[in-house]
């Protein structure tokens, strides 16, 4: 399944490795692919994974990044 979102607040690409292993440690999560250009993030898992939980996962990487559903 892959579900898309937009992070905002992200600056660099540290700030995409931080997301990118936030997001990648939760459970079910197969891949995640995070651009600065856009913002977007495209997540592969094998369920759906909650939207609370992504939205902690990005909020653990940084208190200035915010997700929402693209």
């Amino acid at each position: 399944m892959k579900s898309k979102y937009v992070v905002t607040g992200m600056t660099c690409g540290h700030c995409v490795n931080h997301v990118t292993e936030e997001v990648s440690a939760l459970p079910g999560v197969r891949k995640v692919k995070v651009k600065l250009d856009d913002g977007s993030m495209a997540i592969t898992s094998a369920e759906p994974i909650d939207f609370d939980a992504i939205k902690a996962a990005v909020t653990q990487a940084g208190e200035d990044y915010q997700v929402q559903p693209a």
